[in-house]
């Protein structure tokens, strides 16, 4: 079966400590890893090396079809690797009855100081051949959009110049 690898990069104007946190916190995880037009609920997330995780992404409409059941993707996994501030990478799978989409799945996240920002290189590995790159892609984008507007507005983050 044929996987493929996902690569989005994003510019965070946020040091790379609050995007970190970001990262390994179930809250913002709630927040930001969840595509536009989806909610989210987080089970289980033990951010440590080996601890697990278990998060639920639900269609806000009905009418569209999930990976697990009804209009719910679910998936589990856990935390390989935790470097503060610099590298998260986690192992996930689609908890599915569908081969196309099972499979366990790396994302990898790299942060890297860029002026006084961060850029964040994201890598998903190994994504099940039921699951379009381009929509991966675009799922991507659209939660690194979230996470920009959860790290930029950070009350932890000094005033910006406007």
């Amino acid at each position: 079966m044929t996987t493929t690898t996902t690569r989005v990069s994003r510019h965070l104007n946020a040091p790379r400590s609050t995007v970190y946190r970001a990262l390994v916190d179930a809250r913002a995880v709630a927040v930001w890893m969840v595509p536009v037009g989806m909610t989210s609920h987080v089970h289980v997330f033990d951010a440590r090396e080996g601890g697990l995780f278990r998060i639920s992404l639900s269609y806000d409409d009905p009418a569209r079809a999930g990976k697990t059941a009804g209009h719910t993707d679910t998936y589990h996994g856990h935390f390989v690797r935790l470097v503060p501030d610099e590298r998260v990478v986690q192992v996930m799978e689609f908890e599915t009855s569908d081969s196309a989409m099972r499979g366990e799945m790396m994302v990898s996240y790299t942060l890297i100081d860029a002026g006084e920002g961060t850029d964040l290189l994201a890598v998903h590995e190994n994504v099940p051949a039921g699951v379009s790159p381009a929509d991966n892609e675009t799922g991507w984008q659209m939660s690194l959009d979230r996470l920009a507007a959860l790290v930029e507005d950070s009350p932890a983050q000094p005033a910006r110049k406007r």
